[in-house]
């Protein structure tokens, strides 16, 4: 039945600046709410309502054609939901005294103007371009026409190819062009790869790039692009017949700030929680606006698609009268890399350390699967929580198979308020092809749950070496064949199976840390060791991660 209220002599006219995630999923949820409003979208790229994210893959080949990432098309999106859809159109100005649109067409130069009830804006985001000499011959790959643009240069068969910034794009980017047969180097100005990940993550997805030929250069930034390759910060010079620039991105505000609207610290416009800006009448969504981060509570730049279509959606129903539900951003994001996926939601230790925020860390390497069913693999599982509130403040995984799925559960947890011991009581999926009994996220849950409890005393790798100088001894439960693999320097050998036989050997009134591979045994030891009255302490995911730590302390 159709809400007869909606439908006026004098329907609302709204008008949409923008017209990818945030601004077509606000035009789409207002026209099934209001079937009277005059919809108009202004578009100034030749698409509308695509999917950037899949560009890379488009470019990779993966994806076949340019229309399956172009969603809709201005005639689709009026058959179906009768909104005035205008491409090429950019945009140039609002008077916001009389509420009118200005705007251009790209195409043939003329001008116009539209009136509003309320507008939107949802400019997005654009790609930093640093004031480089030569950054004009670096391909940039944020919109359809980047990507064909891409694609030309691809045609001329270029073999080498310099990827500028190893974020979650240039590590999207790096692979599809190595996919295409490129030699590709990738150079970060950061210490690591990855820089959402914390350093013995990040070490991780450095092997797995290296493994498949990528050149990896960190530490180090691009100051000169020529007419033959990049100069590096350290005058190294690298011939590339391909550049293409993953930087990041920035709220493309310039709108914005040219009608006076207020914009909040990270450049990004500012609105309440009904994404209304300083103006009463002008709304924002997605990337162009700033986001509350869900762990601080401080404003923040997070440009997510996920996130725009949720604010599309909100403003809509706002503008249409229904009531709200406001959500700050958690900033889950997820990569794939050749053959591994790497994963994080809420903060890193950086960032906790940056905001003084207290925090205990879990590492965990579980199977993806029951190790009895064929094509088990290794996770690399952190968990960040805070010791006073239990609050989870961050996660970040990486594996072959089954990252997706636990980053999930720890972001709905993190979105639900569930604190860190009480993922041990999320009951998840089991079956064999598909997790463990005590499913990797449950893991987290007890072993969180042990150290809240003071049951365990954990320290991670960074404490260790100021654990030994005040005199603590270090002993290493694993076998006997691990420990001649390799072991912690200054540390001595009982199997945890020979502990209780051995117990002599220990120095008596001497602290022990306790570690075996990855933490397990490690704990197991440590429970009985203190029934028995020593003072123990259990590494932290154990000899893997600290291999990890140290590697990239090295590295980075």
């Amino acid at each position: 039945m159709t809400d007869t209220t909606q439908i006026s002599a004098s329907p609302k006219q709204i008008v949409i600046i923008g017209g990818v995630a945030g601004g077509m999923s606000a035009a789409t949820r207002l026209r099934r709410l209001d079937a009277s409003a005059r919809i108009t979208v202004l578009e100034r790229s030749s698409y509308v309502s695509y999917a950037n994210c899949g560009l890379p893959y488009y470019v990779g080949g993966l994806i076949d054609s340019e229309d399956e990432v172009t969603l809709q098309t201005p005639e689709s999106l009026y058959r179906r939901f009768r909104l005035d859809v205008k491409i090429n159109h950019e945009a140039t100005d609002v008077d916001t005294r009389e509420k009118l649109v200005l705007y251009k067409d790209l195409t043939t130069g003329e001008t116009g103007e539209l009136s509003y009830d309320k507008l939107i804006i949802s400019t997005g985001a654009k790609p930093v371009k640093p004031a480089i000499p030569g950054y004009h011959r670096v391909h940039t790959l944020r919109t359809v026409e980047d990507a064909t643009n891409l694609l030309k240069s691809l045609g001329d068969i270029p073999k080498t190819a310099v990827v500028i910034g190893a974020g979650f794009i240039g590590l999207e980017i790096t692979e599809n062009l190595v996919g295409q047969g490129l030699e590709v180097y990738i150079v970060e100005a950061t210490n690591q790869v990855l820089p959402p990940l914390d350093n013995e993550m990040a070490v991780l997805v450095q092997d797995e790039l290296e493994k498949n030929g990528v050149n990896v250069i960190t530490n180090r930034f691009v100051k000169e692009v020529t007419e033959t390759g990049v100069i590096l910060s350290d005058a190294t010079e690298i011939k590339a017949d391909l550049i293409v620039g993953a930087i990041g991105v920035q709220p493309d505000n310039e709108l914005a700030k040219r009608i006076g609207l207020t914009l909040g610290p990270t450049g990004g416009i500012a609105v309440d929680k009904c994404n209304l800006t300083s103006n009463k009448d002008i709304y924002a969504v997605g990337d162009v606006i700033e986001k509350t981060d869900a762990v601080t509570a401080e404003p923040s730049f997070i440009a997510l698609a996920n996130v725009a279509n949720r604010h599309g959606r909100r403003v809509a129903d706002h503008i249409c009268g229904l009531p709200l539900r406001y959500s700050p951003s958690l900033g889950t994001a997820i990569v794939k890399i050749f053959s591994l996926t790497a994963a994080s939601v809420g903060l890193n230790e950086k960032k906790l350390t940056a905001n003084q925020i207290p925090y205990k860390t879990i590492h965990i390497h579980p199977y993806n699967h029951a190790t009895y069913y064929p094509g088990a693999t290794v996770l690399t599982m952190k968990l960040l929580f805070s010791p006073t509130t239990k609050n989870i403040l961050g996660a970040q995984i990486i594996g072959e198979q089954g990252v997706d799925k636990r980053i999930d559960v720890i972001a709905t947890a993190m979105n639900g308020d569930l604190t860190a011991d009480k993922l041990a009581d999320l009951e998840l999926a089991y079956a064999p092809p598909f997790s463990s009994a005590k499913d990797p996220v449950n893991m987290l849950g007890y072993i969180a749950e042990n150290i809240l409890s003071g049951e365990c005393n954990v320290l991670n790798a960074k404490e260790l070496e100021s654990s030994i100088k005040e005199g603590w001894i270090l002993l290493d439960v694993r076998t006997r064949s691990e420990f001649k693999r390799g072991a912690i320097k200054s540390a001595f050998n009982i199997p945890i199976d020979e502990l209780r036989e051995r117990l002599a050997e220990l120095p008596n009134g001497k602290n022990i840390v306790l570690y075996c591979e990855v933490g397990l045994r490690g704990h197991t030891a440590a429970t009985l060791l203190q029934e028995l009255g020593y003072t123990v302490r259990n590494l932290d995911g154990g000899y893997r991660t600290y291999v990890a730590q140290q590697r990239a302390a090295n590295a980075f």
